[in-house]
């Protein structure tokens, strides 16, 4: 075998947690390798969404479940930007209240509105976050209206996006902080898998594989002083459970578990070449939220797949379409690995009164539609006919939830929740991991609970957060740091 790579600090993977750390590493002047277990590919490879981009980004082809007696299927990016090459980037900052819980509940320290404001905006200032330059897509405007005949709040959401000039396009991590970690001496490595670490001496060894298309994969062995995980929440916590740490790693991953529906109006509303939709119902959070999703005609297909006619009505009315969802924050699950199986074991707990409050925001979604114009309703569930009316649509069981291929998830979060409560957490507040000094986490394994809204944010602040906090201390520091850089880095 090769002589082990040699690093002041490692970051394990390169999705939006991972990309703010290691960009800030790189730039306080430490030897910084970040790897990542996919493919280095540009933002725009594959069109957005199609079975293209899903073959190359995804990981498992885009086919994730998590078993239980209500299945739920979700997706985990698996390439250079992680998540934020392939979701549509709708941007939040983390609400006040939530901040508070999680210092109240999970005893986070440093985690104030006031303090995580300077790492918000730090942070949206390299990613590019921006409003929709005039009036929004018919699909999402017609989700507004019906929201406000109702009394109920909507709002637009920004998204890591820019809408014009050079830089136009989608502003994922591959667009933003990766060129700049690259700029500030920092190395990736694509195609580079993580199978377990172990502590060697002052530092970490960690055990990889390299994989390269059409080559055989070969073992390499890398050395860092500090280590930061940032494989996602299922991963992150496989990975440490592989390398013998258990405790509080894995046992309370969450979802935002999500039932779909589509509408259908009387009047073109889904025209080609529209942007994505923005807006979103805020009127039942934190338990219920309710938005827009892409409605191509093939994402529309895959919804109602199981739906002969609605499949037939697609193919000539689906300008006349939209794709709609409601989330939910209820639910828990566990990520166990299982001998001679490369990827874990995901399995979910979602109880009566969970199945109940989504289907109620299903029917209120429906309400919605109905009071922005809509003349059918197709819930997208396995044998849930077309709606007409309101008094169908409140007919509904929660028993449609344990349909198979009913529930879906695409935020994926809190697998091992940071805190200073050593009861129920895995790190402490800056993303430690207990017991492993020099080891972190650095993704959104460390969000103490769904955050209600799009996390993406989150993620990034409180990375940059907890790796200014460490870097502040001296971690990573090797031959070539630079301590005055944090200091400026930090004010």
């Amino acid at each position: 075998m090769a002589e082990p790579v040699r690093t002041d600090v490692l970051v394990i993977g390169s999705g939006p947690g991972g990309a703010v750390t290691g960009l800030l590493c790189a730039e306080a002047g430490r030897s910084v390798l970040m790897m990542e277990d996919g493919p280095d590919l540009p933002v725009d490879s594959a069109p957005p969404f199609s079975l293209q981009e899903i073959a190359q980004k995804y990981r498992g082809g885009g086919i994730g479940v998590a078993f239980g007696p209500a299945k739920l299927a979700y997706v985990e990016g698996r390439c250079v930007g992680g998540g934020s090459e392939v979701n549509r980037g709708l941007y939040h900052r983390a609400p006040a209240s939530l901040l508070d819980r999680w210092h109240r509940d999970f005893q986070v320290r440093d985690l104030s509105p006031e303090v995580m404001a300077a790492h918000f905006e730090a942070c949206e200032a390299i990613a590019r976050v921006e409003y929709l330059p005039g009036e929004a897509p018919g699909i999402s405007t017609r989700l507004r209206d019906g929201a406000e005949a109702l009394g109920w709040a909507a709002v637009e959401a920004r998204r890591l996006y820019c809408y014009g000039g050079e830089s136009a396009g989608k502003q994922s991590m591959s667009r933003t902080f990766v060129p700049r970690f690259r700029a500030a001496g920092g190395e990736l490595r694509a195609g580079l898998r993580a199978v377990r670490l172990a502590r060697s001496g002052n530092g970490w060894q960690v055990e990889a594989v390299q994989q390269a298309d059409g080559q055989a994969s070969r073992p390499v062995s890398i050395r860092a002083d500090t280590v930061f995980v940032a494989c996602g929440a299922v991963q992150t916590p496989a990975l440490l459970r592989r390398s013998g740490m258990r405790r509080n790693i894995g046992s309370s991953l969450r979802f935002h578990p999500m039932l779909k529906m589509v509408a259908e109006f009387p009047e073109e509303v889904n025209k080609p070449g529209d942007l994505d939709p923005v807006h979103q119902v805020k009127q039942f959070e934190p338990d219920v939220g309710m938005g827009c999703s892409v409605s191509t005609p093939s994402t529309l297909a895959l919804a109602l797949n199981a739906d002969a006619e609605a499949q037939a009505r697609i193919a000539s009315c689906w300008r006349r379409m939209g794709m709609y969802y409601v989330q939910s924050t209820g639910g828990q699950a566990k990520v166990r690995n299982l001998p001679f199986f490369r990827d874990p074991l995901v399995t979910f707990q979602f109880d009566r009164a969970d199945r109940a409050r989504l289907v109620q925001g299903l029917k209120d979604l429906g309400r919605a539609l109905f009071a922005a114009g809509a003349v059918r309703v197709y819930p997208a569930v396995a044998g849930c006919p077309a709606v007409t009316s309101q008094r169908e649509l409140d007919d509904l069981s929660d028993a449609i939830v344990r349909q198979e291929g009913s529930l879906s998830s695409v935020h994926v979060f809190s697998s091992c929740p940071m805190g200073e409560d050593e009861e129920r957490c895995a790190t402490d507040s800056y993303g430690r991991v207990r017991g492993a000094e020099g080891l972190h986490i650095a993704d959104a394994s460390l969000l103490c609970t769904p955050t209600s809204v799009n996390p993406q944010g989150t993620v990034m602040a409180i990375a940059r957060r907890n790796v200014l906090h460490l870097l502040d201390a001296g971690v990573g520091r090797g031959h070539r740091a630079q301590p005055s850089r944090v200091r400026e880095l930090v004010e």
